[in-house]
Formats: C-alpha cells, sequence, structure tokens
C-alpha cells in the first residue's frame, strides 16, 4: 500500500498544515553532512572521467588552466546561489520553489519542466556510458540485442537501488566516491618521479587546431549542476547549517579530483594531442603503471557512472515530490513508499522517461540537456537577483555576502557563457529544445484546468506562497 506524502513542515514560507490522521508509511531518515557531500559530488563530476576532451581541444596548458579558473567564474558562483536559496527555501523542490515565489506559478512551472527534463535527459546517458565501459572487459555487450538488454537491465536494477531510500543511496555514493577514485591517487602517485612541469604549459602540438567550441561545452559539462541537490533539501538533517558546509566540501573536492590527476597524467607522458578523448585516463594510466591500473579504472568508470545515476535520480524524482508539495503537480506525483518512504512514483516516472530516451544519440542526449540546462539556470540566476530585492528583510541562515550591484555583476559572467552554450547549439537541438518548452507550457495550463475542474487533487501550498513573506 502507497500513501501521499504530505507538505514538508521545514519550509519557513508555507504555514503548517494540520496534523494529518496516523499512515503505516514509514518516516524517511533525514541525510547527514557527508553522504549529501558526495552526492553534491556525483551531481556535479563523479570523478576525472570526460575531462581529457579539454587537452585534445585546446592543449595541457588550457585544459590545467580552464579547470583552475573555470569554477571561479561558473562553478562558484551557482553553489553560492545555491547555498542562499536552498538554506531560505529549504523544501523539496530546490529551483522550482524559488522560481516560484519570485516570479509566480508559471515560471515556477516552467523551471519545473526545464530542469526535470534536462535532468532524465541528462540521466539517459549513464546506463549507456556504464555499458560503453563494461564492453572493454565483455566485449559480448558492444553491439546489438546484448547491448539494448543490458542497458535495460542495468537502468532498471540501478532505478531499484533509489527506491531503497536516500539514506542507502548517499552512503553507496560515499563508497562509489572513495573506490572510483582510488586508481586515480595510485596513477598521481606512481607519476610523481615521472613528471616534466615542462610539459604542462604546452600549448598542444604544432599543426593541431584549438576546438574552443569543445573546449568549453567540455569544462561547462564538467562543472555544472551543482543547484540539483537543492531538491533534495527537504531530507537533509538542519538543511540551514548542512547545505553551505555540504556544497564548500563539495566544492573543494571536486576540483582537486579533477585537478591532480590532470596535472599527473599531462607531466607524466609525452603529449599525442589527438589520443587525449574520453576514457584516455585509462590508456594513460597503463602507460605510467601498467595494464592492471587501466583495468582499475575502467572498473572504477562503472563504479562512477552507477553513482552519477543514483544522484541524478534522487534529483529528479524529489523534485516532483517537492513540486507535488507546492501544488504544481497533483499529489499523485507526491506519493511515497510504504517501506522506503522514497517518492515511488517520481522515481517510476523518472527511469520510464530515461528508458525511453536512452536509445537516442549519445551526442544529441549532451546538447538537449545543455541547452534545457541553460534556460533553467538563466530563470535561476534571475530569481535569486530578484528575490533579493523583493525580499531584502527575509532571514537567510546563510547570505552571499555582497550588495545586489555585485550580485548582479556575479551573475552576469557565467549567464553570458550560458547564452554561448546555446548560441552554439545546432538547429535540431533548438527545434527539440522549443518543443519541450512549448510541451513544459501546455502542461502548465493542462494542470491549472484539471485542478479548476477537480479532476486531480492537489496541495494549496502554490496559494499560500502569494499571500505570504518569510518569516
Amino acid at each position: 500500500m502507497e500513501t501521499s506524502h504530505a507538505s514538508p513542515n521545514n519550509q519557513p514560507l508555507l504555514e503548517q498544515e494540520p496534523s494529518p490522521p496516523p499512515t503505516t508509511t514509514k518516516t524517511p531518515k533525514k541525510l547527514a553532512l557527508i553522504p549529501l557531500v558526495f552526492l553534491i559530488y556525483f551531481e556535479v563530476a563523479g570523478g576525472p572521467y570526460g575531462e581529457e576532451s579539454a587537452v585534445g581541444a585546446a592543449g595541457p596548458l588550457f585544459a590545467i588552466l580552464g579547470f583552475i579558473i573555470f569554477p571561479f567564474i561558473w562553478s562558484i558562483p551557482e553553489a553560492l546561489v545555491t547555498a542562499e536559496l536552498a538554506t531560505t527555501f529549504p523544501g523539496n523542490g530546490g529551483f522550482v520553489i524559488w522560481a516560484h515565489r519570485a516570479f509566480g506559478p508559471f515560471w515556477g512551472s516552467l523551471m519545473g519542466s526545464w530542469k526535470f527534463l534536462s535532468g532524465v535527459i541528462n540521466l539517459a546517458s549513464y546506463p549507456v556510458l556504464c555499458i560503453d565501459y563494461l564492453k572493454l572487459v565483455l566485449p559480448i555487450f558492444s553491439s546489438g540485442l546484448p547491448r539494448y538488454f543490458a542497458i535495460f537491465v542495468s537502468t532498471l536494477v540501478l532505478s531499484f537501488l533509489n527506491y531503497t531510500g536516500l539514506t542507502i543511496v548517499g552512503y553507496t555514493a560515499v563508497a562509489l566516491g572513495i573506490v572510483s577514485l582510488l586508481p586515480f591517487i595510485v596513477m598521481s602517485l606512481v607519476a610523481i618521479p615521472k613528471i616534466e612541469p615542462s610539459r604542462w604549459i604546452s600549448l598542444g602540438e604544432v599543426g593541431v587546431g584549438k576546438d574552443w567550441t569543445l573546449f568549453f561545452n567540455t569544462l561547462f559539462w564538467n562543472l555544472n549542476f551543482w543547484d540539483n541537490a537543492s531538491t533534495l533539501a527537504g531530507e537533509v538533517e538542519q538543511p540551514q547549517k548542512t547545505f553551505p558546509k555540504a556544497l564548500l566540501s563539495a566544492g573543494l573536492f571536486t576540483c582537486l579530483a579533477y585537478l591532480i590527476p590532470l596535472l599527473a597524467a599531462t607531466g607524466a607522458i609525452p603529449l599525442h594531442q589527438e589520443d587525449w578523448v574520453d576514457g584516455y585516463f585509462a590508456d594513460a594510466a597503463e602507460i605510467i603503471a601498467g595494464k592492471w591500473l587501466k583495468v582499475c579504472i575502467e572498473i572504477g568508470a562503472i563504479l562512477s557512472v552507477i553513482g552519477l545515476y543514483e544522484a541524478q535520480l534522487s534529483s529528479c524524482a524529489y523534485q516532483l515530490l517537492g513540486m507535488a508539495d507546492l501544488g504544481v503537480l497533483p499529489r499523485l506525483f507526491g506519493v511515497r513508499s510504504t517501506w522506503f518512504g522514497t517518492p515511488w512514483v517520481g522515481i517510476l516516472l523518472s527511469t520510464v522517461i530515461t528508458l525511453a530516451v536512452s536509445y537516442m544519440s549519445f551526442v544529441n542526449i549532451i546538447s538537449s540537456v545543455n541547452f534545457l540546462y541553460s534556460l533553467g539556470m538563466l530563470l535561476e540566476f534571475a530569481s535569486f537577483l530578484w528575490l533579493r530585492k523583493k525580499l531584502p528583510a527575509a532571514k537567510r541562515p546563510f547570505k552571499v555576502p555582497m550588495s545586489l550591484p555585485g550580485l548582479l555583476v556575479m551573475c552576469l559572467i557565467p549567464s553570458g557563457f550560458l547564452v554561448y552554450v546555446m548560441a552554439v547549439a545546432t538547429k535540431t537541438v533548438f527545434l527539440v529544445s522549443a518543443l519541450l518548452t512549448l510541451g513544459g507550457i501546455a502542461w502548465y495550463f493542462f494542470m491549472n484546468f484539471c485542478n479548476s475542474k477537480r479532476w486531480l487533487e492537489f496541495n494549496n501550498a502554490g496559494e499560500k506562497l502569494e499571500d505570504q513573506g518569510l518569516e
């Protein structure tokens, strides 16, 4: 038997509902600091896998500088915005609540559509990546029916793990994060005597052109999604204190996990720029330490992909739960499992869409994710700035220590990069993104129609948002 989830009690912007009648639903255990740090880490990175293309696109020096500088102009502003808003509005739904509170229910719903669609499309890439790494060990999964069957089964198994509870997922992420990084720690230590610092300042091989679009897309792909964990705020123990600490810790951890292996590999082996594509770290490890370390990194890649999938699925499922709490979606989407207290409807819906999308071209998957994500982030920065102006006296347990003009500059720099990412998109991506956006708008008006006709049951939390300020 399943039962609906009531609005979370830790949202300062909503009045408390009368206590619901007792149910048999198990009260979910709150998420602690360390598991949250690793969930954020897997939302953003999951390890240095995927950064190799930056070297291939622009050479070692620009790749190293990119992973040093880009966090300051992109990752830190996004993390600071997330820390302030997640602690001011600590409820499941995260960025949906922020846009709803800033600009009203239409924009909250559209934010939810953009972020959810980008999330589940992104989610679809992970089983594909998992099987791509697995086929290196078991070639039977390279193509045909065995490959499709493996993607299908791996998606279902990983989703079931998510169903068993966020606490289990969180501590699984801790274990996966540590184990998947161990081969890179070994590689970096073995590489130390072989490092020639002059290799770090190489601009690339003579005659090899710079692919700046690939370079910036690689940086963007590896250092975004800091705000995704905000949809879990209602499940976090003392979110006002825990979220800023978790974001800071995850930020330092992520940057080191990218930078140290990059310095080790580029400094220890001669540059053959055309080899630096996704997955090259495994070959670099073989050159530095031997075949055994290559196998370890390939196994670590599979573990990393599992962590990425679990973190992203949690974000998508709890976003739907938060939108149901907010009244943007019917209460059906907030139903929790009786046994585990997890949002099983959100997990099921996200899994079904993931399976449907997982057979798309990987390039189209990533491009569509980047475009929809960029739209959502532009709205998120706008919501952050407007809420500072609209609610200057609101209680903010964590507050970015800047006045409004400084915040405007802080948000404009990453916003300019978002516009660039969108501008270089292909016509296909433009068309797909436009159709999905129109679908999101149509969904909002359809939900309003269903609510007016009482066809579906909604929470009235969204109406209270319009009538109340923050305490």
